[in-house]
């Protein structure tokens, strides 16, 4: 989630609960445009672990380590929000609590869910079996469940929020924090998955999110890995 800096900004905005109004101090638009990611990903989930055919191993890995990925990505999102934002908001908007508490009520079923997945997909990416994919696919429908509910109560109660007290320095790290997370060799494929989820394709996020030489990189070497990628996964 990269932020852009407005005039306002400050990197010690402790006390700025006291201001007679809320400035706008970053840009948190981010969080949305990560969300669909996730969204989208574990939203075309269930139709790709029902195409494997039972018993095909070699399906069930690619489909699987799609998964895996969209697991590990999303633990990190939202283990950056439980240690790098929650206690922020707490202080610096009090008036917030009420929300952040709920938001890691949501955070821990969520958690619940996330290792049912993690748990299911050795098994069934060793296997292909239809039995083993039904307890992935329970996995998934619980995901969704909470994404459902958890994904638009985040962006419209807790986005406006860090506008007004989060620094893009502090977002950045949240950002930087996920970055980080991205499983070996996994970057051109994340980076392609993170596009595709945006309305228009993802032309104006790479634009506003990637510098020169990685936008370079992504069109002579990352989409058409990408797109071998999706070909393999999308059968």
């Amino acid at each position: 989630m990269a932020a852009t800096a407005l005039p306002s900004s400050g990197d010690n905005p402790d006390d700025r609960g006291t201001r007679a109004s809320a400035a706008k101090i970053c840009d948190a638009r981010g969080m949305a445009e990560i969300h669909r990611m996730f969204r989208a990903g574990f939203g075309e989930s269930p139709a790709l672990v029902g195409g494997v055919a039972d018993g095909d191993a070699e399906q069930a890995d690619i489909v699987g380590d799609y998964l895996a990925m969209l697991s590990t990505g999303l633990h990190a999102h939202h283990e950056g929000e439980d240690t790098m934002l929650w206690g922020r908001l707490e202080r610096r908007a009090p008036s917030c609590a009420a929300h952040v508490a709920r938001m890691k009520e949501q955070h821990a079923a969520m958690l619940v869910q996330l290792e049912r997945l993690d748990a299911s997909l050795p098994g069934w990416r060793a296997s292909g079996r239809a039995a083993d994919a039904a307890s992935v696919a329970t996995a998934l429908a619980g995901i969704n469940a909470a994404l459902a509910v958890h994904l638009p109560d985040e962006e419209g109660n807790i986005v406006p929020v860090i506008e007004t007290v989060i620094t893009p320095k502090e977002v950045d790290a949240l950002s930087e924090h996920g970055r980080k997370a991205t499983p070996k060799g996994k970057m051109f494929i994340q980076l392609g998955t993170i596009l595709a989820a945006q309305p228009d394709g993802g032309a104006d996020w790479q634009r506003e999110h990637l510098p020169a030489p990685v936008r370079l990189l992504w069109r002579l070497v990352g989409k058409s890995r990408y797109e071998r990628y999706r070909a393999a996964l999308v059968k």
